[in-house]
């Protein structure tokens, strides 16, 4: 399992490039998809669940309609962690393995 010590600085430098769509906010990444409707967006949202809970890593998310914002951050160790770009790099993957109905401009 990733270990839950926080990144340093440099390390967190060293690990962005590997998720390149996603933005650093603090001590979280961040990423924003706008799909061109209400269910495909829930739909991703219910795979983004379904990834998260089995990596037992849960993000921070966030729906408008058809925006979803996915927010990752390791809360027990206060701060990002190998989990965080973990995951990132699995949720980009769920998206370009298993596309919604309807299009994503992400």
């Amino acid at each position: 399992m990733p270990r839950r010590k926080p990144l340093s600085e440099t390390e967190i430098a060293a690990r962005l490039p590997e998720v390149p769509r996603w933005t650093r906010e603090g001590a979280s990444i961040t990423r924003t998809w706008t799909f061109d409707d209400f269910p495909p967006a829930l739909a991703f949202i219910n795979r983004v669940g379904e990834l998260a809970e089995s990596a037992n890593h849960h993000p921070d998310i966030f729906n408008s309609w058809a925006t979803v914002r996915l927010s990752l951050t390791t809360h027990d160790a206060g701060g990002l962690t190998d989990r965080d770009f973990d995951l990132a790099k699995r949720i980009d993957a769920l998206r370009a393995d298993r596309p919604s109905r309807g299009r994503s401009r992400d």
